[in-house]
């Protein structure tokens, strides 16, 4: 197959399962991960020049894998429906797609800048079976590359990395730091549920997913990963923060965006929609102490919508107070919880975010997650940290996604990954180009 104008030859391909036999057995899915439609997510590592050879480097991933899934067993499971039609996780160690290739190319010039074209189903595999598929491609110049897809209705972005931590760790013959949890009663619905109707603003029955725009379609969502520099961070939460009221990093940044998309817009009538994923563990920690391990979805995804004209006459500061009280409202216990209650009433219907839904109206929505947390230097399988790291997530529909994660350098820089129409991601490059800097080999560490 081809890869962005190199060829990428697969050596072979097998399953990895447990090495321990796991006992069959059926896993219900969690209220919160029932609102997931069926979608696919990617992470993958650049390692350069590894001291291991090819053939002893994929021996110690496949080793550990097979190690890592004694715990992490649903990755080597099924995804099943119920006789309701509902997802269910069939846990039957059926393994893990592992496909081992070689790419004709030095890291220096893959164009990690468009994954599109050098890492969509080249690098990263393409799920076909299971729940988890991983990719590792020795480079020309020695370096490695691993891409691993995951099926988001299994595992949300915090559950993938404490996976790939301990699976480092184990490479590494480390104990694992965090054994996940699977105790799926921790979500259970209150009796009776109680929905709250701010549900019904930020979420509805899901009746089809959204089309997938033609890829001849010159307004289709593209890929492109972008490195923002960590003063320029710096400089937008400044921006954004007043009298003591200081915003973070990641409601400056999304301010900054929201107001960039409008400025693409001559139509002043125009709707501009922004989504804030927020992480439910440290909302609900007061409930149970075991959700710093909970292995599952725990993400609601609040968004807020405003007038191409209210953006691009509003200050910066006051674009991130908006960007603020869209994430307050879903950063509490109740709001999960109604979350919860109101997916229990839905149930066996399927719902979706609203603002993954575009209307007419609509001149841009996009969706911005956070992988701050994501410990990327920790992601050693004992040749050392990777180079690079980054998520590929292109979903499909018309909504875009946001997903900034620190550089594996840690000089404080972020990789953001951007999925958004040609257009916005042309204007954002020509109108911020020191926010949005193309992502190129200058940034690696390939001495």
């Amino acid at each position: 197959m081809d890869s962005g104008g190199f060829p990428v030859v697969v050596r072979r391909s097998e399953v990895v399962a447990a090495v321990l036999p796991v006992q069959e057995h059926w896993l219900p899915m969690s209220n919160l991960d029932l609102l997931l439609p069926p979608l696919d997510f990617a992470i993958f590592f650049c390692y350069n020049k590894i001291t291991e050879s090819p053939e002893n480097a994929v021996a110690v991933l496949k080793k550990a894998l097979a190690q890592a899934l004694v715990s992490f067993y649903p990755f080597a499971g099924e995804l099943v429906q119920n006789r309701h039609g509902e997802p269910e996780m069939l846990c039957n160690n059926r393994g893990v797609d592992f496909t081992v290739a070689y790419a004709d190319v030095e890291l220096k010039d893959v164009d990690l800048y468009r994954p599109d074209v050098s890492v969509h189903g080249k690098l990263v595999p393409v799920k076909m079976h299971g729940v988890l598929s991983i990719q590792a491609t020795e480079l020309k110049c020695g370096g490695l590359f691993i891409g691993c897809t995951f099926d988001h209705r299994v595992a949300d972005a915090y559950s993938a990395d404490m996976f790939l931590t301990a699976w480092a760790e184990i490479a590494r013959a480390k104990p694992i730091t965090r054994l996940p949890s699977f105790r799926r009663s921790l979500f259970n619905p209150r009796r009776p549920p109680q929905p709250h109707k701010s549900i019904d603003r930020l979420y509805a029955p899901l009746l089809s997913m959204p089309p997938t725009p033609s890829a001849d379609d010159d307004d289709h969502l593209t890929s492109r990963i972008y490195c923002v520099k960590s003063d320029e961070i710096d400089r937008l939460q400044s921006q954004a923060s007043y009298n003591g009221t200081k915003r973070s990093k990641i409601e400056s940044f999304s301010a900054f965006l929201w107001k960039s998309l409008a400025a693409a817009c001559d139509d002043r009538s125009k709707a501009v929609k922004l989504g804030i994923v927020v992480d439910g563990r440290t909302r609900l920690s007061g409930r149970t102490t075991s959700l710093d391990c909970y292995f599952g979805n725990v993400l609601s995804i609040p968004y807020v919508e405003a007038s191409v004209g209210e953006l691009q006459t509003t200050s910066l500061t006051g674009v991130a107070d908006m960007v603020h009280e869209c994430v307050a409202m879903a950063s509490t216990a109740e709001h999960f919880l109604a979350l919860i209650d109101w997916v229990e009433v839905l149930r066996p219907k399927p719902a979706v975010v609203k603002v993954y839904c575009k209307d007419e109206n609509d001149e841009a929505a996009v969706v911005v997650s956070s992988g701050q947390r994501f410990p990327v230097q920790e992601v050693d399988f004992g040749w050392g940290r990777p180079e690079f790291g980054s998520y590929h997530f292109p979903w499909g529909g018309e909504t875009g996604y946001v997903m900034p994660m620190p550089s594996a350098s840690g000089n404080g820089n972020w990789i953001v990954y951007v999925h958004l129409k040609k257009k916005h991601l042309d204007l954002v490059e020509a109108r911020a180009p020191h926010v949005f800097r193309p992502f190129n080999c200058e940034y690696l560490n390939l001495d």
